[in-house]
């Protein structure tokens, strides 16, 4: 049992330092998460492809939800990888970003936000970003 539990630490203190926050070109993200929009709530789905060392491109869907109403944004979004650039440990990164898309009433809609992402094993991590909306939740490297 002791050799089992000793194994099982190894393993996971070896594939946690190989996790990358953002690996440059052809990384892959999916994010997962809870967001705080105006006077309601919502839930949050992204993804994002790495195109170079510091540029990720994506793609999104939030659904917004109250006592009264509900809405949506549908948007593409694209972030600048700061991690890299500061030489932050690689399991974090810091990400300022815009979102452009269509609202749920008609209406174009757009917002910034800083983000940012720790990876706590090679595939798992959990990310916040804060600006126009706030949302924190799970990422998932592809």
């Amino acid at each position: 049992m002791k050799n089992l539990i000793l194994l099982l630490g190894f393993l996971f203190v070896y594939y946690s330092s190989y996790s990358q926050s953002y690996e440059g070109k052809g990384d892959q993200k999916l994010n997962l998460g809870y967001e705080i929009y105006g006077n309601g709530n919502g839930i949050k789905f992204t993804y994002d492809h790495g195109i170079s060392k510091l540029f990720s491109v994506g793609a999104g869907a939030s659904y917004y939800f109250n006592d009264n109403e509900s809405d949506y944004f549908i948007y593409a979004r694209t972030n600048v990888h700061l991690g890299i650039v500061w030489d932050l440990p690689c399991k974090l990164d810091i990400y300022p970003g815009v979102e452009l898309g269509y609202l749920s009433e008609e209406a174009v809609g757009i917002t910034g936000y800083v983000g940012f992402k720790y990876l706590i094993t090679k595939n798992f991590g959990l990310f916040a970003e804060i600006g126009n909306n706030g949302s924190a939740g799970l990422t998932y490297d592809i």
